[in-house]
């Protein structure tokens, strides 16, 4: 998600280290210590996926041998987030010894500890329990939305993709305050997410709520809503699914729609209206989804004179 000081001070690093969210632009620094992106106990987490002949994923900084920097399967293409740190305050940490056995998938890697292997897929019902319409939300930070809405909706099942593990343990923390057992975390790579770890028509609803803008032309490359990155949303979502996305830099917004409308041969704009432009930037956009709640991010951006804008669309 994006956050108020989006633009890094820093060289963006050669190598990913974890992916951009709403919270963490405001922390110090560059890309922290790498750190393993699962837990290291087991529990229903820890059976929810298959990976025929794939070992487990390694810790911290580790290569393992079949993956050098030459294998194809490693995601090579331009990364949308950056890490700024790892540390847990005492009361996250709690919240992360209790619950991230249970809540935060293990997931095998293939280089870096926010890849996926290929050969991974997602076994719901081992994950929760149960079979139920999923819920996806890219780039969850820390929790706010989701957890509201697993609370409020305890007939469908969710699944956070988020890469910032202080953002994940106080998802943990809410999900344990709120008593919601129909939430887990995919401390990983989103498209690696969409193309290999979930299967083809299996997610009922698709989140991207303040993506970072990246609004520097040079890092337009880093946005996440992209050509290739529709094509993998088209991949996971049921026919009649919906996207739900929102963002509150007006460019990006209206990127996001004219690639979305692009896509026109997967997806219908529930609100599609003349094309927003610079003169007329109030035109297209879908109402505020009554389902997403208030975070303090976006209270924060409507504070700092942001308009947020949000966009609808359903696979066909």
């Amino acid at each position: 998600m994006e956050s108020s000081d989006r633009t890094p001070q820093h060289p963006v690093p050669e190598r990913p280290v974890s992916e951009r969210s709403e919270h963490d632009a405001a922390l110090p620094g560059a890309g922290a210590e790498r750190t393993p992106a699962g837990p290291t106990s087991g529990g229903p987490a820890a059976a929810a996926g298959q990976a025929p002949g794939a070992e487990q994923g390694t810790g911290a900084g580790e290569t393992p041998a079949a993956a050098a920097p030459s294998n194809p399967a490693f995601h090579r293409q331009p990364y949308s987030f950056v890490r700024r740190g790892d540390r847990l305050s005492p009361k996250r940490q709690k919240a992360w010894d209790e619950h991230a056995g249970e809540w935060v998938l293990e997931i095998p890697r293939v280089m870096t500890d926010t890849s996926v292997d290929p050969s991974y897929r997602l076994d719901h019902e081992a994950a929760f329990g149960r079979v139920a319409p999923l819920v996806v939300e890219i780039g969850s930070g820390l929790g706010e939305a989701i957890v509201a809405h697993a609370a409020a909706h305890p007939e469908l099942d969710h699944l956070a993709v988020e890469v910032y593990k202080p953002g994940i343990a106080d998802l943990l923390m809410k999900a344990a305050q709120a008593g919601v057992t129909n939430v887990r975390v995919a401390q990983a790579n989103a498209p690696e997410v969409l193309e290999h770890m979930l299967e083809p028509g299996s997610v009922h609803e698709l989140w991207v709520f303040f993506p970072d803008p990246w609004h520097k032309t040079r890092h337009h490359k880093r946005r996440l809503v992209s050509p290739a990155f529709a094509e993998l949303a088209a991949r996971v979502l049921e026919p009649g699914g919906i996207w739900h996305l929102a963002t509150d830099w007006q460019e990006y917004a209206v990127v996001m729609r004219e690639v979305l409308d692009a896509a026109a041969a997967d997806f219908e704009n529930l609100h599609p209206g003349p094309l927003a432009d610079d003169e007329h930037p109030d035109t297209g956009w879908a109402p505020r989804w009554e389902g997403r709640i208030l975070t303090s991010f976006e209270r924060k951006a409507t504070e700092a004179g942001r308009v947020p804008r949000d966009l609808a669309y359903r696979r066909r």
